[in-house]
């Protein structure tokens, strides 16, 4: 028996005899009696398909982990932190944190905007983390309450990322960042008005004299620069503070960790514009950069603050769904009276408590369970189907109780099924490092050689014999006019407007890392129940009497049973019927309906009702089974008079879907937690490579995980049993009708609940490649102008000011034209 993955700190209970899989217990399971070292038949296909990973392979085989194995003591907090926009900050608050007393390590990503710590909380603790990780613009908080502080604006059914990321400490950040915009517009714009009245056509005088321009031809023989001092200096440097902050700072960023971006590009044509006007007006000289300082840092904030906005919209947009976890717990009295139970917080359960859970509630935690119910599993196992739980059978937090009232005892771990998936999700989402942007890449190899340009003209100038200003003076001009800044612009436009037309296909997507791997996947993992199928469990077929149906559908309409649903909504409500007696089996109902007895469920029922169940019928029961189809059968009077089709039909545009991803020779894969009948249908479509049912939450982790030996891995999914998947994945996709959870372990959302937006996903990130390969060499106009006029003496800050448009309106042209048409 492999206890490989107790290893691996999953949150999962194990004990001597568990799944070599997804170690799960195989105690009392099927597959055992054969002495097969699986829990399920699923996990043992997994097993026999796919090959095992290696102890030190897989994407939760971090640093973080190993070094937990480590340090038993070590605590693991998460966290959310705002400011992270690339792999630099990555690395950055690893290092930060990694270097104070008591942390044994850290994993941050920026595509989910979270850290996870390891550390001994003897030495320190999560506020002192928290204040450690909120450093040079980035605020940190605790994930585990970031959902609901300070913010009660949104619903409380929410899903977490949506209720995180929408919270006062959010919008603050974000509505700091449209301030430092708004603020270099403003002041921008004081400052214009003497370059457009004045400086300007002074330096049009250069190349023209043009009606009036003569005029300014000697305006500035006699310049006497400290008049203009104070003016220029103080509205530039509050521009340069309050506006380009954010670029100081991620050049900061870049240059500790030896690691240039764009921002780093951008900050130092601002600094060196800023400079060479300051050096001019203390010379005499009549070319102040300063229009340079703030047109730079206006339009590169402005690009920031506009793809910040898009990703504000997506999350807007994003749909909000129920949640899976419950908040209070109802303790059941010790007298057994049901008037006598309270509501407590479910943090505040204790071992050995009773818990009372109505029909059609949701358990708080896992426990064993006093009397019989039927219980709705699918968020957690993702089996469409109901299962019946006698006295002693154990209870998972998080599913629903469908039929009688349930009483459960609490045991040794206070804890639900939910809460270890949401904390196996956050150990995956923080492990999930983003991509180095390609601006950024090509930043890392510019920048290096504008600084040692710079270095060689001074170097040159000195030698020379120049005076310590004019050295001063050629430095600063070789990185006015070789530094590419324009990339800085180029990057957080081709993002937000990536991510807008996106959005407006109905696919969320947070950052341009997703589709950049989205272009990468070799292999689509598709989930079963809701993602292929519709998840609703509708009529199918009937073979039965009408007036029987009708009959039948005023009796399920008392029912709370998943079927009873679809049943009802066919055939009762006619008011033709009447209920005088119902009850509730573990298998099915019974009652009376206008004077006759009808019995409707599973055909174990009737027999061990003694009702007659003719051979030709069961012939025909055998026959519908198979693919999620669930026949139901219904009787009156002690005798079996029909079937009830029911199921959850396959979506229209399944096998569309499948075949497009089939057509770019990607692999595709159906996990779920149904059994094999219900995967028989997509088993044969020719773009299915591999099918695998029956398989538990922890198995499809692994499943994955072992998947991506092969490739780049997606995974698409909508159910609370997926969400550790999806977060294994490289890449995970949620549907619209997605569970909370699911959709905040994914990293690309389908709002509309519609297939074909994966293939449509796949379309979008090949444009928007194209897409930002051109914007970013069109960032480079710039730098084509201001070069060869350098060389030709014809340099002026009209001249620069002149290709900063050109070049910003080629940028932004390029960037907003339709990916798709």
């Amino acid at each position: 028996m492999s206890d490989r993955r107790a290893e691996r700190g999953d949150g999962i209970d194990r004990d001597e005899r568990t799944c070599s899989v997804c170690g799960g217990s195989l105690s009392g399971t099927a597959v055992e009696t054969t002495g097969e070292p699986f829990c399920s038949t699923g996990c043992r296909d997994v097993d026999r398909a796919l090959e095992p990973l290696g102890p030190d392979e897989g994407r939760t085989e971090t640093r973080a982990t190993e070094n937990r194995d480590g340090d038993e003591d070590a605590a693991t907090t998460h966290f959310r932190v705002d400011g992270m926009h690339s792999a630099t900050c990555e690395s950055f608050l690893e290092t930060v944190a990694s270097a104070r007393d008591g942390v044994v390590d850290v994993a941050a990503s920026y595509v989910t905007e979270t850290v996870r710590v390891a550390h001994d909380p003897d030495r320190i603790s999560k506020e002192e983390l928290r204040d450690v990780l909120s450093t040079v613009g980035y605020t940190a908080y605790l994930r585990e309450g970031a959902a609901d502080d300070g913010n009660r604006r949104r619903s409380d059914d929410a899903t977490r990322r949506a209720r995180e990321m929408s919270g006062l400490r959010k919008d603050r950040t974000e509505d700091m960042l449209e301030i430092r915009y708004v603020v270099g517009i403003v002041f921008g714009s004081f400052l214009l008005v003497p370059y457009l009245a004045v400086l300007y056509p002074v330096y049009l005088t250069s190349f023209a004299d043009w009606g009036m321009l003569h005029l300014y031809e000697e305006a500035f023989s006699d310049f006497d620069g400290f008049l203009f001092f104070p003016f220029f200096f103080v509205v530039t440097g509050a521009v340069l503070y309050l506006t380009g902050l954010p670029l100081l700072r991620g050049a900061y960023v870049s240059l500790k960790l030896r690691r240039p971006n764009t921002h780093l590009l951008a900050a130092l044509t601002i600094v060196a514009a800023f400079a060479y006007g300051t050096l001019a007006i203390v010379t005499g000289e009549v070319e102040l950069y300063f229009d340079l300082t703030i047109a730079v840092a206006a339009l590169v904030m402005a690009a920031v603050f506009y793809e910040a906005t898009i990703k504000r919209r997506a999350r807007n947009q994003l749909t909000e769904l129920t949640t899976s976890q419950v908040d209070t717990a109802r303790v059941y009295g010790s007298d057994t009276d049901v008037e006598t139970t309270r509501e407590i917080p479910v943090e505040d359960v204790e071992s050995g408590d009773r818990l009372l859970v109505r029909e059609g509630e949701r358990v708080p935690v896992d426990g064993v369970l006093e009397s019989a119910c039927t219980v709705d599993e699918a968020v957690v196992t993702g089996e469409s189907l109901p299962v019946s739980k006698v006295a002693g059978d154990p209870v998972v937090g998080g599913s629903v109780v469908r039929t009688d009232a349930a009483v459960v005892d609490v045991g040794e771990e206070t804890t639900s099924s939910i809460d270890r998936i949401t904390e196996a999700v956050w150990d995956l989402q923080s492990a999930t490092h983003g991509t180095q942007r390609r601006a950024d890449a090509v930043a890392a190899v510019l920048a290096p050689i504008v600084i040692v340009a710079a270095a060689l003209v001074g170097t040159v100038a000195a030698i020379q014999g120049a005076a310590p200003t004019t050295v001063a003076t050629a430095v600063l001009v070789t990185v006015i006019v070789a530094s590419p800044w324009a990339l800085g612009l180029a990057a957080p436009v081709s993002v937000g407007a990536g991510l807008r037309e996106a959005l407006e296909h109905g696919i969320v997507v947070f950052d341009e890392s997703v589709l950049e791997r989205l272009r990468d996947v070799d292999v689509v993992v598709f989930d079963k129940t809701g993602t292929l199928t519709t998840g609703e469990m509708t009529v199918l077929e009937t073979e039965a009497p009408p007036d029987l149906l009708a009959a039948v559908g005023e009796l399920e309409a008392h029912a709370s049973h998943p079927v009873a649903e679809p049943i009802a909504a066919a055939f009762g409500g006619n008011g033709e019927t009447r209920v005088a007696e119902f009850r509730s089996h573990g298998k099915g109902v019974s009652g009376i309906v206008d004077g006759d007895r009808i019995l409707v469920g599973h055909p174990q029922l009737f027999r061990e009702r003694g009702w007659t169940l003719e051979d030709g019928l069961a012939d025909r029961i055998e026959t519908q089974r198979g693919f999620g189809r669930l026949p139901i059968v219904v009787g009156r009077d002690g005798r079996a008079k029909g079937l009830v089709v029911v199921g959850d039909e396959p979506r229209n545009d399944w096998e569309g879907t499948l075949s497009s991803l089939g057509d770019r020779d990607v692999e595709v894969v159906v996990l779920t937690g149904d059994d094999e009948t219900a995967t028989e249908y997509f088993a044969d479509h020719p773009a299915v490579d591999h099918t695998f049912a029956a398989v538990p939450p922890a198995g499809k982790t692994e499943a994955v995980r072992r998947l991506r030996e092969e490739g780049c891995v997606a995974m698409v999914g909508d159910g609370t049993n997926d969400a550790p998947a999806l977060a294994e994945a490289d890449l995970g996709i949620s549907l619209g009708s997605a569970t909370a959870l699911a959709a905040d372990a994914a990293d690309l959302a389908i709002v509309d609940d519609d297939l074909r937006s994966v293939e449509r996903a796949f379309e979008l990130a090949g444009a928007a490649r194209r897409r930002i390969r051109s914007t970013l060499a069109l960032a480079l106009v710039y730098n084509v102008i201001v070069i060869p006029a350098a060389l030709l003496g014809v340099l002026n800050p009209l001249v620069a000011t002149g290709a900063v448009a050109v070049c910003s309106l080629l940028v932004v042209g390029n960037a907003a034209r339709p990916l798709l048409s």
